[in-house]
């Protein structure tokens, strides 16, 4: 009798260990499941919908038409929520950046845009300062090498043997010198 009873507890605690692992793996599968729906849900609800970053990516690279020199995607006026309204209706639509960034200089001209074009007139906002920061780097460079290498300094006359003091054409200078010899 001892035997029996020690197969059948041996044959329930298998049974009892094979369920639980099967009670786990479905566990980890629905938990899974789940999960996966939770997050790839919302983006399959999302669609052609553009998000803020995309918006505001362009709208940094425009400036506010009501306020000056303010970025179109740090501004609070009402202009810069209607314009950036129309970048999330043109980006559903399927423009890209460029596009976008044509459509606004096309109704509100060149200044809309934050970086000007390298091209035409406009590339001088490019070209100068370059050229401006290497001319003041070889003016910088050439006056502390002159700081460097002092110029040489002029020879010296040779001594007269009549007097130690150098003549002098101006009356003060010559006063002074008498002043000064009538003291030693």
């Amino acid at each position: 009798m001892n035997k029996g009873f020690h197969r059948r507890e041996r044959r329930a605690r298998r049974e009892f260990f094979f369920f639980s692992a099967i009670s786990a793996c479905s566990a980890v599968i629905i938990s899974l499941t789940l999960a996966a729906l939770f997050f790839i849900a919302p983006t399959l609800a999302q669609g052609n919908e553009p998000t803020d970053d995309e918006v505001n990516a362009i709208a940094k690279q425009l400036y506010c038409p009501v306020c000056e020199n303010t970025p179109l995607d740090v501004c609070p006026t009402q202009a810069c929520t209607q314009w950036r309204a129309t970048i999330k209706e043109k980006l559903a639509l399927g423009w890209n950046e460029q596009q976008i960034k044509d459509y606004f200089v096309q109704q509100y001209g060149m200044r809309v845009l934050a970086a000007p074009p390298a091209q035409g007139f406009t590339i001088f906002v490019w070209i100068l300062p370059p050229i401006a920061f290497l001319a003041g780097a070889a003016v910088l460079a050439y006056y502390l090498r002159s700081l460097r290498h002092p110029a040489p300094a002029p020879a010296a006359a040779p001594p007269s043997t009549k007097s130690t003091a150098p003549e002098s054409d101006d009356e003060y200078a010559k006063r002074l010198e008498a002043e000064l010899n009538k003291r030693r």
